[in-house]
């Protein structure tokens, strides 16, 4: 029994304003009507396809003059000299040309159709059959984007962002995946023993690793306990998502467990693979933390159960981030750990004061340099001659409480009072504050920090220059940044 219209069950797909179909061009004849500078840049592209194409045109533009001389990996050039005409289109794939004016696209359009080829005509879309989207190559991995003609800039601008997810290696895993393919079909039955295979070596291709040569298809379906563990120390920078290294959201992409200081954004965690678990490690002065210890032996137990565990810790994690602990105490265990380096918080500061920390009129030397020891005191032994001086300038990090020792002992070694000082609180998040002054007003400048964020004291002439600064934009709303939409629409 037909059933009615109303009763119809919901559409699985919504309407799609173009098909996107991937045409296989290998060998195949396509001609190019036009020797122009824009039918050279769609002439590369059928030849990386593997196409042969035929270039009709009296004339050429230097752009494809340069295109024709050249060795190509893939595909062909040949070149007709003289107009297009109705043999062209015999036996072609496809159609694409570069008409003069109207009038020519008509009638380009018209012989296409007489011909049985589809077409299309370069910047025109109302001529145009098919339509080339911007693209990112791994291939054999290639991800086109289209919008139907209607806003070409906005679909180059999905692809660079995309291009910023796609590791290179990729291109290795996917050619390797091709060559496993069927032993994966002989070994493992349909369901879950084949899919936890290609789930495994989905992970691998995300993990930042170049492909293998071969591949041990069996060590991939291992259970987890025989798994190798390892560990990535990632810099997240200050706690705005967009300072985020491409390889730091990879890593966060690929990772199984999360541990994280209190300091992270959720702008940051956000970028993060779904299924990793998150667990909080912060360390504050001045309040309960976690031990050192006690993080060092939760990384080795979780990397000791094959997990690739990654430590998120802010800024850099060689800048005051404790990853020489942490490093010492993996290599003893024999863990595999890579550290990604992240912006600290001395160059976002400059950033956002729109300073230089190396101005070569002010200074040749710049130091960094932490404000508090174990003990939660100004650390002894600084050599406050090298801190503060001529052509120097001084990034002082987790200083607000020794600020008062901190000035005392530079006015005692003969440091001006009137030195250029700026305190900064909260680096590049929305509670951001800014203090500028002098050296013999910086105490009262940290005191009047009154949030609960972490504060950098800048000292030098390079800071006389500082500029007020406007709220920060956080988050992941402006640029070719990555936005978690983007990055959960290709997440594993």
């Amino acid at each position: 029994m037909r059933r009615k219209l109303s009763e119809a069950a919901p559409a699985r797909m919504e309407p799609l304003a173009v098909l996107p179909v991937f045409l296989n061009l290998q060998g195949k004849r396509v001609a190019l009507l036009g020797g122009t500078e824009a039918a050279a840049w769609k002439a590369e592209l059928l030849a990386a396809s593997g196409a042969h194409v035929e270039v009709y045109a009296p004339t050429l533009e230097p752009e494809m003059e340069a295109l024709l001389a050249r060795d190509l990996p893939a595909g062909s050039l040949q070149w007709h000299e003289r107009p297009w005409a109705l043999d062209a289109f015999a036996n072609a794939a496809c159609v694409v040309a570069d008409a003069a004016d109207e009038a020519e696209a008509k009638a380009m359009v018209c012989a296409a159709r007489g011909a049985g080829v589809p077409i299309n005509v370069i910047d025109m879309p109302a001529y145009c059959q098919f339509q080339f989207g911007s693209i990112v190559n791994r291939s054999p991995v290639v991800v086109s984007i289209s919008t139907a003609g209607a806003a070409p800039i906005l679909g180059q601008a999905i692809r660079r962002r995309i291009e910023t997810l796609l590791p290179r290696a990729l291109q290795g895993w996917a050619g390797l995946a091709q060559t496993v393919r069927a032993q994966v079909l002989q070994r493992f039955g349909p369901g879950a023993p084949r899919r936890a295979f290609w789930e495994r070596f989905v992970d691998r291709a995300f993990s930042g690793d170049g492909a293998p040569a071969q591949l041990d298809v069996a060590s991939l379906v291992a259970d987890d306990g025989n798994r190798a563990g390892r560990v990535t120390l990632v810099g997240a920078g200050p706690g705005d998502a967009e300072l985020l290294t491409l390889k730091a959201v990879r890593a966060l992409q690929s990772a199984d467990v999360i541990l994280f200081d209190d300091l992270i954004s959720d702008d940051v965690l956000e970028l993060a693979r779904r299924e990793a678990k998150r667990m909080m490690v912060g360390k504050r002065g001045g309040r309960d933390s976690c031990r050192q210890d006690d993080i060092n032996a939760l990384m080795i137990k979780l990397a000791k159960q094959g997990k690739h565990v990654v430590r998120l810790k802010s800024g850099d994690p060689s800048v005051f981030g404790r990853a020489g602990e942490e490093l010492a105490s993996l290599r003893v265990e024999g863990i595999a750990c890579t550290v990604v380096p992240g912006i600290t918080a001395a160059s976002a500061m400059a950033s956002r004061l729109g300073v230089s920390l190396t101005h070569r009129d002010h200074a040749q030397c710049v130091s960094f340099v932490t404000g508090h020891s174990k003990r939660g005191s100004l650390p002894e032994g600084l050599d406050y001659d090298a801190l503060i001086g001529e052509g120097r300038s001084a990034v002082v990090y987790m200083g607000a409480r020794t600020a008062g020792d901190l000035t005392a002992s530079l006015l005692a070694k003969g440091v001006p009072g009137s030195l250029p000082a700026v305190v900064m609180q909260s680096v590049c998040r929305p509670e951001e504050t800014v203090w500028h002054g002098s050296l013999d007003t910086l105490p009262a400048g940290c005191a009047s920090m009154v949030a609960d964020g972490p504060v950098l004291i800048a000292l030098g002439t390079a800071f006389a220059q500082a500029k007020p600064v406007a709220a920060p934009q956080t988050g992941t709303q402006t640029g070719d940044a990555f936005d978690t939409a983007t990055v959960h629409a290709l997440a594993i």
